[in-house]
């Protein structure tokens, strides 16, 4: 028996839900093994859409195995408070990355190479900068907090920026590339998101209560130009989703949208504060 459209995407979301909050509240193995995944299928998401829709190769799998070693390398080093030395694969593969470009005799090896970094830079830098946001008080000592409140902060901003731009939407927030989002669902998702903020501030005194609000802030700002970078990136592609792994929700770059350009600004945003 088929289920309705409704039921499994409340079923998979529940299930991407329920292993994000498992990834991030366990410890810092089940982030390991969390975060690692999702940045591997991100990244075999973008590069297949490079490969398919713009029609250049990108060489998908030794991407996918460099940004996955950009990862570990983070965590270990803030885990083990180790030197730059856990980045050393990360730069052979970069270094293999530019080489391998003389010996490939690719028809466009300058947008191969332009793409490659793209993805790095777009997709990897982010999940590795996540590292920070757990281990950010001691290192070697896990905690979840800052990580989980960014994305309670986007799930907040986008579910209420929906409602009140059903209800009140009428000028229109980016209508070049994104026509269905309005300033007023902005606002409104701003305003109960930023506000959601002070339950964390009760409840995790680390930061006070206007360094909540700001960081609540930070991540409904540059979670919104994440949004509109990922339609960009899409309409420039000519696809309505990044993929269909999770089924009724897209693919792994739709749900990660917001959070990839929101996590490096509030890395800045807790070193300016510390």
């Amino acid at each position: 028996m088929k289920l309705p459209n409704i039921v499994v995407r409340i079923l998979a979301g529940a299930v991407f839900v329920g292993l994000l909050l498992a990834g991030i509240l366990i410890n810092e193995y089940t982030f390991l093994a969390v975060f690692s995944l999702i940045t591997v299928l991100s990244l075999y998401e973008f590069y297949g859409l490079i490969e398919k829709d713009a029609k250049i190769p990108t060489t998908k799998v030794w991407n996918v195995l460099g940004g996955f070693l950009m990862f570990v390398g983070g965590f270990y080093y803030c885990y083990y408070s180790a030197s730059f030395v856990a980045f050393i694969p990360y730069i052979i593969y970069l270094l293999t990355l530019f080489v391998g470009e003389l010996y490939l005799k690719r028809k466009t090896p300058i947008e191969s190479l332009a793409y490659s970094l793209l993805g790095q830079m777009y997709i990897v830098l982010p999940f590795t900068l996540a590292n920070y946001l757990v281990f950010i008080h001691v290192a070697g000592e896990y905690s979840g907090i800052y990580l989980l409140a960014l994305l309670v902060f986007i799930w907040v901003n986008d579910s209420f920026a929906y409602l009140t731009g059903m209800a009140f939407g009428k000028h229109r927030l980016f209508e070049r590339i994104s026509p269905k989002k309005s300033w007023e669902g902005f606002i409104g998702g701003a305003i109960v998101s930023i506000a959601s903020s002070l339950i964390f501030a009760y409840f995790f005194p680390s930061l006070s209560r206007f360094e909540w609000l700001g960081f609540a802030a930070v991540v409904v700002i540059f979670g919104t130009w994440g949004d509109l970078f990922e339609s960009l990136l899409k309409r420039t592609l000519g696809v309505k989703d990044s993929g269909n792994m999770i089924p009724g929700h897209g693919g792994i770059l739709d749900r990660f949208d917001s959070t990839i350009l929101a996590i490096p600004a509030v890395f800045v945003y807790l070193l300016l504060i510390a």
